[in-house]
């Protein structure tokens, strides 16, 4: 047999130990990304939502009981959220706005909120981009006239067009669980303040309406403000027995009484009766 030159068999050596190792494995494709949550036409989240078995009771879980606190030593420090920059209030001023509310749900239930606190979608709290951390705010639904007292204990919503986030308990009592958002009334209050001031019950009056249901009422006397831009000061529901009367006032002239009762005759088409009470 002729020997193989050393060049030759150096070429079948390597092709033989190329026979005998295994293929490089081909690398598996990567798992795509899920894609980000997106907004139901309701309001809510794909993946958030009402509880599966919601307690039956909640119409009787009664509003937060405003009382002066100390405010949150880190969450009230400006923040940027989504690209936009957010500066909470410091002090308790007097706050006031009308905008969307939405509500969140079981998705943030048993989480931790901006205060540190443990989010309970059935307790009467909320969350606003610059309220003080912890303060009290009552909103009010513009469509029914309902109206809850939430403890502000977290921050959002993040959209331009929405003003609060509501517990899922406190959206439950405004009736508007099922549509996700509604528009409200936002007032914060002050508990160092003390209780509301009781409604005058002396001087002139415009007398607008008396209604047996206050949410009746209330859907008056939001109307008055918004349409005549009324400061709230100005505006009362007074109870006397089962009636409940919005009043404009107190006036300081008759001139000056009959000058917006003329207004709300042409411009609403209401009539007002002018009160004298002692």
């Amino acid at each position: 047999m002729k020997r193989l030159s050393t060049g030759l068999l150096l070429a079948v050596m390597l092709l033989a130990g190329c026979a005998t190792q295994p293929p490089a494995p081909v690398p598996e494709p990567k798992a795509a990304k899920k894609p980000p949550a997106t907004a139901k036409s309701g309001g809510y989240y794909l993946d958030d939502g009402p509880p599966p078995n919601p307690p039956p009771d909640l119409d009787a879980v009664p509003d937060a009981v405003p009382r002066a606190e100390p405010l949150h030593r880190f969450a009230n420090r400006s923040y940027v959220a989504l690209g936009e920059s957010y500066t909470p209030q410091k002090t308790l001023q007097p706050h006031r706005e009308e905008g969307l509310a939405s509500w969140y749900g079981r998705r943030f239930h048993g989480k931790k909120t901006a205060s540190g606190e443990i989010y309970d979608m059935y307790a009467m709290t909320a969350a606003h981009p610059t309220l003080p951390i912890p303060s009290y705010a009552r909103v009010t639904a513009l469509d029914n006239g309902r109206s809850v007292v939430v403890r502000v204990n977290d921050r959002g919503p993040f959209h331009s067009k929405r003003v609060i986030d509501l517990s899922y308990t406190a959206a439950h009592k405004l009736g508007y669980i099922q549509r996700g958002s509604t528009r409200v009334r936002v007032e914060r209050i002050d508990p160092e303040a003390g209780a509301a001031p009781e409604p005058q019950e002396t001087g002139l009056f415009l007398q607008v309406g008396a209604f047996a249901q206050q949410a009746n009422a209330r859907q008056l006397l939001d109307r008055l403000i918004r349409e005549l831009t009324l400061p709230a000061d100005r505006t009362q529901i007074v109870q006397k027995g089962s009636l409940h009367r919005v009043q404009i006032g107190p006036y300081a002239s008759d001139a000056a009484a009959n000058t917006d009762r003329a207004e709300l005759r042409q411009r609403l088409d209401l009539e007002a009766v002018l009160l004298r009470l002692p």
